[in-house]
């Protein structure tokens, strides 16, 4: 009896012992699973962030373009191309001041100061005839075209103009002078193009952009034409500064003057 008694004792514990191992290998398991699932979700987590930074970080050209409207991206014309605070075809009318070897001064018809540059590249005319830089004397009017940053202007060309009427085409317009403090008048004239938006349009150069800018001065002389844009039906705007009217002029496709505000 002792000796079944003994036996069944070691049986009992050995076959405990096996069943406590056993049970701690599967615990060990179902631990080390579940660590690798977690890890796996931690994982899979850490990736969507990382793709959902890359994707709100990076922003598309249209977010980091600027507005084609005014400044550079507000620009500068001219907005990558079309910013609008840089230097562009345009000009001015009026009476030389003082002249210097390379550059000579133009006040306008509302008192504006512009600086004019003359280059090797710049052509002179007197009325419709060739001339040259010594025919740019103090008190001549003047019309002065050419690439234009705020109140100087590079010449391409300049015409001495054979009539000084363009002081009272300006009154006649009804062109008011630039005041400092003055509000700029609110008033349209003409025909304003349907659905025009200030800062709209393509700004253009070369030989169109002069014809616009000479069609528009001899409308409302006065100010400095600083761009000229094409518009989506076609026409143009001068935009002009230095006045505080008008600030744009609209010249269709053949050259007339037929709006402004």
């Amino acid at each position: 009896m002792p000796i079944r008694t003994s036996l069944s004792l070691k049986i009992f514990v050995s076959v405990t012992f096996l069943l406590l191992a056993a049970t701690t290998i599967l615990a060990a398991c179902g631990s080390s699973s579940s660590g690798t699932a977690t890890t796996s979700t931690s994982s899979s987590t850490s990736s969507s962030a990382t793709a959902t930074q890359s994707s709100g970080g990076a922003k598309s050209p249209a977010a980091t373009a600027g507005h084609p409207g005014r400044g550079p991206a507000s620009g500068a014309s001219g907005g990558g191309s079309n910013a609008r605070s840089g230097p562009a075809t345009g000009g001015t009318i009026g009476t030389v001041g003082s002249v210097s070897t390379s550059s000579f001064t133009v006040t306008t018809y509302g008192g504006q100061k512009v600086t004019v540059t003359e280059a090797s590249s710049t052509s002179y005319q007197k009325g419709t005839s060739t001339t040259s830089a010594s025919a740019i004397t103090a008190g001549e009017s003047v019309l002065v075209l050419g690439m234009t940053n705020g109140t100087t202007i590079t010449a391409t060309q300049v015409t001495v103009q054979s009539t000084d009427n363009a002081a009272a085409t300006a009154s006649a317009a009804g062109v008011i002078p630039f005041k400092r403090g003055a509000p700029s008048t609110a008033k349209k004239v003409g025909q304003i193009p349907a659905n025009y938006t200030e800062g709209s349009g393509t700004i253009i150069s070369g030989t169109t952009a002069n014809k616009v800018t000479e069609a528009a001065l001899a409308s409302y002389p006065g100010g400095v034409v600083d761009r000229v844009v094409q518009l989506s039906n076609g026409e143009y705007e001068a935009h002009n500064i230095g006045v505080n009217w008008p600030h744009h002029v609209f010249v269709t496709q053949d050259f007339k003057v037929v709006g402004a505000y």
